[in-house]
């Protein structure tokens, strides 16, 4: 990562650490490093298990702002988005981004919706 000659060392140690949770954690395939000439950052690109389409990943670490403009260049490269904040414990939260809105999936499970009027069944059987 080094050899990529990104001048923020912070944003390097961040990619390093975003690496190491993909290819040895969460067992990512091809996980290979990249330099986007154009932010100054490394990104990083895998896929997340054999056959599954390249996803960009952009490590950065907590306290750094990122502009719309930088993720739209992101996006326009034509991959999936990850956002990966990198706290200074070393904690990682990935953000999923897309170009657009997107419908969230339904929840999955034997939910049964448990409405008001069995609220106040249980309070007035106590």
């Amino acid at each position: 990562m080094e050899k990529l000659e990104v001048g923020d060392s912070e944003q390097v140690h961040a990619a390093f650490l975003v690496y190491m949770d993909l290819s040895e954690v969460r067992q990512w395939k091809e996980v290979s490093c990249v330099k986007s000439l154009e932010l100054q950052v490394v990104l990083l690109e895998g896929r997340e298990k054999e056959g599954a389409p390249v996803q960009t990943i952009l490590p950065l670490p907590v306290h750094r702002s990122v502009s719309h403009k930088s993720i739209r260049h992101i996006l326009d490269r034509g991959f999936p988005m990850l956002l990966c904040a990198v706290a200074s414990d070393s904690t990682l939260v990935y953000q999923r981004m897309t170009d657009g809105l997107v419908t969230p999936d339904p929840p999955v499970g034997p939910f049964q919706d448990v409405g008001r009027r069995q609220h106040r069944k249980r309070r007035q059987q106590r």
